[in-house]
């Protein structure tokens, strides 16, 4: 015998584990597609109750469960399911908080279909460029995410803009590849005379619209269709928002680009960008350094940059001061500059 003790045993468990992890995205996403937490949190607790509810076999529903169970997501006792307090805060519809819906753009077939080409983007470098994905004008991608992820940036933007109304003017604002809207939106419901124009594509833009009057700001929300990097900004503005676009770019179109944010900003305005910002060992924190996968298979040139990056860039675009906060209790950082 060799001495090694148990523990340093190579453990093939672990590998079978790692290999099966597509089955956890898949299993809440189809738990979230059936309510079943919406439904535990009613008062459906077993299998036969809740296959009544949601029209699925009792078979189907108490082996879903019991993974979910195994993998932490519910809890089991006596044949009775309950809800853990994650599942209960983001994953019942009965929460305030409730963020299921976030499957439908993180498990969507384009993202899918990217990470199956990973080999492919990994000896490239990237992705190969395709006229017709992501990247592509209007592409139906971003209105699904406009949709789905917008009870997440709601969360995110309310802490951005907390920290921007503290920390200087927000009155005229431009929100780049705004989205779901969420971010110039709690903005303008901090400062009731904010007036806040968000660009992106007019099918995505829609999706804002609708968000910004359900918030009651929707006679101060404007809107420009079009690309980031062709659509005319206009000028004068106080503070110009770019959550979570940078990431999709390589260095060179994001220089470019806060150039042409820069030339529509007043004197003394501010940038305020919203990103994942890998520290400079670029593996930690881990949910920051791991979007870097994300964007290698998705993207020919985006990364996660890290925030010595981000002052290259934004330097290299004229800007000065450039500083970064974290936001509350999320991996998202906020870094401002100044024109």
């Amino acid at each position: 015998m060799s001495g090694q003790t148990p523990s340093s045993h190579p453990d093939p468990g672990w590998l079978f584990t790692e290999f099966f992890s597509f089955q956890r995205a898949h299993a809440l996403k189809t738990a979230v597609g059936l309510e079943l937490f919406t439904h535990i949190d009613d008062g459906a607790v077993t299998a036969p109750t809740l296959a009544e509810r949601t029209g699925a076999a009792e078979r189907g529903i108490r082996i879903l469960c019991d993974y979910l169970t195994i993998v932490g997501h519910l809890t089991k006792q006596d044949g009775r399911y309950g809800l853990t307090p994650n599942s209960r805060a983001l994953l019942s519809k009965r929460s305030p908080v409730y963020m299921g819906s976030m499957g439908d753009f993180l498990l969507n077939e384009g993202l899918l279909q990217a990470f199956l080409h990973l080999p492919e983007a990994v000896k490239q470098g990237g992705a190969p460029p395709d006229p017709e994905g992501p990247l592509a004008p209007d592409h139906p991608m971003w209105s699904e995410f406009a949709r789905s992820m917008a009870p997440l940036m709601d969360f995110v933007g309310e802490r951005a803009a907390a920290q921007l109304t503290a920390s200087g003017p927000a009155t005229k604002v431009l929100d780049i590849a705004a989205g779901h809207g969420m971010y110039g939106i709690n903005l303008a419901r901090r400062n009731p005379q904010a007036h806040v124009t968000g660009l992106d594509w007019a099918t995505v833009l829609a999706v804002a619209r609708e968000n910004a009057a359900r918030f009651g700001v929707g006679e101060r929300y404007h809107t420009v269709p079009g690309s980031a990097f062709e659509a005319e900004f206009g000028s004068g503005y106080d503070l110009v928002l770019v959550p979570n676009l940078c990431h999709h770019f390589g260095r060179e179109a994001n220089v470019a680009l806060f150039k042409k944010i820069r030339v529509a900003l007043a004197p003394g305005g501010r940038i305020a960008i919203v990103e994942f910002v890998p520290n400079d060992d670029r593996v930690t924190p881990p949910i920051a350094a791991a979007f870097s996968l994300m964007m290698l298979a998705g993207t020919p040139e985006g990364d996660a940059y890290t925030f010595r990056e981000y002052q290259e860039m934004l330097k290299a675009a004229g800007f000065r001061d450039v500083r970064m906060t974290p936001l509350e209790e999320l991996p998202w950082k906020l870094i401002v500059a100044v024109s």
